[in-house]
């Protein structure tokens, strides 16, 4: 039995790459932590508009205290153990009615960071269900390594290159229904897509990606790390600060520089770079 997750869920992880759901906190919760965000979206539009929701943790505190909920982080230590760092976040917002998807992928494969023993868990703050296009795994596709990806860099797809795996059976995928307040986690070679929104509703989730233990590092761009728990040793790291309050200066710069980074990762070797 760990902190949080219980022995089955444990074993379901290594076994399936991925558990889900997961309660981290009421629904009334999860709305509260919803409508912070949506009024800094109102109030600051030109910094969390659709093609800038990366590494929101850095400088808002909703998402800072989202990334150091005792919950999920006790949840990850069951996992990786007592010493991890965070090394970024996204935050998914698909509109009503929209045609963004998510094609099959994994989230080691453009990371550039090693070894690829790390997970993401992805926080709901509105239902996200097979209407409002949840996310679908692969059950144990997290062992057999990294596929091949085909950049697609296709117009309705969120992903940077619109990164897709081709010639794979997903007869078997598992939906993950999750009501706000709930979370899954996943690790990061579980192959994995989701589908449009077809609700009237926005489907919001926030995906912490990824917590990674203590010895791992980034090989592609600059080694920042944000320290969670124990002792968190990434090489030459950057060590990064949390804000003290909403927008920061200096968090909103540290920001800007993590995000830049994140993008010159992202799309390390593209024949194309997006705007996001």
């Amino acid at each position: 039995m760990g902190k949080v997750l219980t022995q089955q869920q444990i074993k379901r992880y290594h076994a399936e790459g991925f558990i889900a759901p997961i309660d981290v906190m009421a629904e009334e919760e999860a709305a509260h932590y919803l409508a912070r965000f949506e009024q800094a979206e109102a109030a600051y539009p030109a910094e969390l508009h659709a093609e800038n929701r990366n590494n929101l943790h850095l400088s808002l505190s909703c998402f800072d205290e989202l990334a150091h909920h005792p919950i999920i982080l006790d949840a990850v230590e069951d996992l990786l153990g007592p010493h991890f760092s965070l090394w970024g976040s996204v935050l998914f917002a698909k509109e009503p009615q929209s045609k963004h998807f998510v094609s099959w992928h994994q989230d080691s494969t453009y990371a550039g960071v090693e070894p690829h023993d790390y997970l993401t868990p992805w926080i709901a703050l509105t239902p996200s269900t097979r209407q409002s296009g949840c996310m679908t795994m692969l059950p144990g596709t997290h062992r057999d390594g990294i596929r091949p990806h085909h950049d697609t860099y296709g117009a309705d797809n969120i992903l940077t290159r619109g990164q897709n795996i081709s010639d794979i059976d997903t007869r078997n995928g598992v939906d993950l229904i999750l009501r706000p307040g709930q979370m899954s986690i996943h690790h990061a070679r579980t192959i994995h897509a989701s589908q449009p929104n077809h609700s009237a509703y926005r489907r919001i989730g926030f995906a912490l990606q990824s917590y990674v233990a203590s010895g791992g590092r980034q090989v592609i761009g600059d080694n920042y790390w944000l320290p969670m728990r124990g002792d968190c040793e990434h090489g030459e790291m950057i060590e990064l600060q949390r804000p003290r309050y909403d927008r920061e200066p200096h968090a909103v710069a540290q920001r800007q520089k993590v995000n830049e980074n994140f993008s010159r990762i992202l799309y390390h070797g593209a024949k194309q770079v997006r705007s996001y």
